[in-house]
């Protein structure tokens, strides 16, 4: 498929950058405000992150995914995202003062409030964003995410260095939705409606709501430790919760957010055609695994010197966390195109299943962990990534034939060049003779693992090697 390399080029540009600025904010903002002070706001995030599930009731998937797209249907799946986007902002107005008082964060009041203004602008850019990803313009995706970054990235370390607090986040949020705004003025695609319509609402509602269902569902799961800590544990709790996930997400910001974008279209676009997205998703995994797997490896070894790199010393309580959590979040890598795989297929209601009994159980997990203590909150993560693996390849027997073997035969490949990369790496961790590896060596462990990666990618012919020679980039 002509252009795919191209697409793939721009996405990994667009999520490296994200990445960069969210990491040098993360650096400097840790140094400028403490712990419970950024544990406050990750708790309003949760909150309204949840919210911006339910923002456009599945619109922005509808938008790519339907195979016709007729000007009637943007005009009402705009009437719906406007709806739920404005409903959204009245409702967390109303719920931000009973939300600062269950959870005794006085301090939640403000920054609520000031996030709920960013439901009045997302609507609008949103749908841009989403007919840009159905004609696949990775250039204008790009452009419009530099602006939305570095708008954000600019006013929140300005804010928290003029003493805004916590509240310094929520005003660069803000910010950054209308630099997104303005954007998406200026690159939105020909044809784009503007002007709502309520007519065809109701046909739309249903496979909008399936996939909303199955999008907040998720949602609740990805929130619920966090919220979970901040009710049990404390804010000081969430904060190194969420840095411990943080440096965890790295992958997920480098990689999947950059890959996510092109596949799902990808998926999309063959199931339309006639295409195989089942061989599709096999090889994106492929790829993935081969740089998941050594990631989250060298993580774990050298969760210390990378966390004092990036956070400083005052968060090394999160190291036992990172570690917990490391290798369920290597298992999952194998997974995480999944969930693309079946909206573009058809199978939303599959996907939502997946997600309700993944959610209960993590749920039933979470609360007895945070219970016993931090450490084992982060066991109840790791092994509720453990049941959705399972329950993911499940649904991939039931629906595709898929079984665990012609899975995983395709990431034989991805396994030897993880072990080439760890033997060396390894190498240079031992060398500290069981004490906590410094900067010094977790730099040797770097630079060995990824001569022994590459050697291995390239001797195998890994797909990941192949693809940029094999695709089209014109």
């Amino acid at each position: 498929m002509r252009g795919i390399a191209r697409n793939f080029a721009f996405g990994f540009a667009e999520k490296y950058l994200q990445a960069a600025l969210a990491l040098a904010s993360s650096v400097i903002l840790a140094r400028l405000l403490s712990p419970a002070e950024i544990g406050v706001y990750s708790i309003a995030a949760v909150l309204t992150g949840l919210a911006q599930v339910f923002r456009d009731l599945g619109t922005g998937q509808l938008l790519v995914a339907r195979r016709e797209l007729s000007m009637p249907e943007q005009r009402a799946l705009l009437g719906i995202a406007l709806l739920m986007g404005w409903s959204l902002s009245l409702v967390l107005l109303v719920l931000a003062e009973p939300l600062a008082a269950f959870y005794r964060q006085p301090g939640l009041l403000d920054i609520l409030r000031i996030l709920s203004l960013n439901f009045l602008l997302v609507p609008f850019s949103s749908q841009v964003t989403a007919m840009l990803r159905r004609e696949m313009r990775a250039g204008a995706l790009l452009q419009m995410s530099a602006s939305y970054c570095f708008a954000q990235f600019i006013a929140t370390i300005a804010l928290a260095a003029a003493g805004f607090g916590p509240c310094a986040l929520a005003w660069g949020s803000f910010v950054a939705t209308l630099a997104g705004f303005v954007a998406a003025l200026w690159l939105q695609p020909d044809g784009m409606a503007w002007r709502p319509a309520w007519r065809g609402m109701r046909a739309l509602i249903r496979p909008g709501g399936l996939a909303v269902t199955a999008n907040a569902i998720d949602e609740i799961g990805v929130v619920a430790p966090d919220l979970v800590a901040g009710k049990l544990l404390g804010a000081a709790e969430v904060a190194l919760l969420g840095k411990a996930q943080s440096v965890l997400s790295l992958f997920n910001q480098a990689v999947t957010s950059a890959v996510s974008p092109v596949v799902f279209p990808l998926f999309a676009r063959q199931a339309r055609e006639g295409g195989d997205p089942v061989q599709a998703y096999l090889s994106a995994a492929a790829c993935i695994t081969a740089l998941s797997w050594p990631f989250f490896l060298f993580a774990g070894w050298y969760a210390a010197p990378l966390v004092e790199l990036l956070y400083g010393h005052q968060w090394q309580g999160c190291l036992p966390l990172i570690r917990i959590m490391c290798g369920a979040a290597a298992l999952y890598s194998m997974f995480s195109m999944v969930r693309h795989l079946l909206v573009a297929t058809g199978h939303i209601a599959a996907q939502a299943r997946i997600d309700a009994i993944a959610v209960a159980g993590r749920l039933s997990l979470l609360v007895p962990g945070a219970l016993a203590g931090l450490q084992w909150l982060a066991v109840a993560v790791a092994l509720s990534l453990v049941l959705r693996s399972w329950l993911v390849l499940r649904c991939l027997r039931g629906l595709y034939g898929l079984e665990l073997a012609g899975l995983l035969r395709p990431m034989r490949k991805s396994a030897m060049a993880t072990a080439a990369a760890g033997a060396p790496a390894l190498l240079a961790y031992a060398a500290n003779g069981g004490a906590e590896p410094g900067p010094w060596q977790m730099l040797a462990g770097a630079f060995a693992g990824a001569l022994g990666w590459g050697l291995a990618i390239w001797l195998q012919q890994h797909p990941l090697a192949g693809f940029l020679r094999r695709a089209e980039w014109q």
